[in-house]
């Protein structure tokens, strides 16, 4: 093949490419579809109520959807229940020996920052209640020193818990033989304001940071700040 056939392929498919994907990339950044892949793919539209917001403004969105469940002292536990309170929200599972670990222990942070306030919580969703049973979640509770009335360890069906993780909080959540210890789940937090909206800040790009690493000192540091501001 000569150089100047080469030449005319190479333009062939440089003009093909841009036909087929430059549209398709100019309608991802247009719509707001591109997304950090440590967040939800489709948690939010970045692009709506940010008119005026500064970085580490507060933001709501997405409503929590209803549930019901049984804690660590087999009481029911409700949304309702934190009705008019500030909480933080995880998905865990008590024989976890990866992220859980330390995912409360951070978690005990939160707590011991706010044991004095009435008006806040934290709801722990178990997505292996086979397992944890209420006692079960009582031993563990124990196990991490929790001390706050309102820091609840939940159990019930397991569809009803792993379709609230991924589609109520839209915080990953799956069993999977193949995993290590039988599940797969976020290491993030969704932090709940006193109306019962997901809530976070504003980062520093201008956009909301949708949830809160559970598993870096970064992220515990901002969810204090956060809960902060929202009590």
């Amino acid at each position: 093949m000569s150089k100047q056939n080469s030449y005319i392929g190479l333009a062939i498919v440089v003009l093909i490419f841009g036909i087929i994907f430059i549209p398709k990339i100019h309608d991802r950044i247009v719509n707001g579809n591109t997304v950090d892949s440590n967040r939800s793919s489709d948690a939010v539209n970045t692009s709506k109520g940010l008119e005026g917001r500064r970085p580490g403004d507060m933001i709501a969105f997405g409503k929590v959807p209803p549930y019901s469940f049984t804690n660590q002292n087999n009481k029911k536990i409700t949304d309702a229940d934190y009705k008019g309170k500030v909480y933080v929200v995880e998905f865990f599972f008590s024989s976890c020996t990866t992220i859980c670990p330390v995912m409360n222990t951070n978690m005990q942070q939160v707590q011991n920052a706010f044991l004095d306030r009435d008006d806040f919580g934290i709801a722990s969703f178990s997505i292996d209640p086979i397992y944890d049973t209420p006692e079960v979640l009582k031993a563990y509770a124990d196990g991490y020193d929790v001390t706050l009335p309102t820091w609840n360890f939940l159990t019930g069906d397991k569809l009803d818990i792993i379709k609230l993780s991924n589609e109520g909080f839209k915080l990953y959540a799956a069993e999977n033989e193949e995993a290590e210890d039988g599940f797969e789940h976020s290491g993030m937090f969704a932090l709940i304001d006193k109306e019962g909206n997901i809530s976070s800040r504003i980062d520093e790009n201008g956009n909301p940071l949708i949830y809160y690493d559970g598993l870096e000192q970064t992220g515990i540091n901002m969810l204090i700040e956060d809960i902060k501001k929202l009590l």
